[in-house]
């Protein structure tokens, strides 16, 4: 769908949402059109925290194991 890459990402949602509250004030918030722009802003947006969530378990994960690893360096 999307560049994996957060900024892309966080692009795609901002215009998305733009759509859609365009769309909303134009033609009202019920619109079958409004529904379909606030699908693919829920679907952009969970991709964007899968992808968000993801790099911040490796980076928990990667400074888990450095935290384990320096009492051992220090000594």
């Amino acid at each position: 769908m999307h560049e994996n890459e957060p900024s892309e990402m966080l692009e795609a949602i901002k215009s998305k949402r733009e759509s859609m509250i365009n769309c909303a004030n134009k033609k009202g918030f019920t619109c079958e059109e409004t529904i379909k722009y606030s699908q693919e802003l829920d679907l952009l947006i969970n991709e964007y925290q899968k992808v968000t969530m993801h790099s911040n378990e490796e980076v928990k994960f990667a400074f888990n194991k450095m935290i384990m690893i320096w009492p051992k360096v220090c000594l």
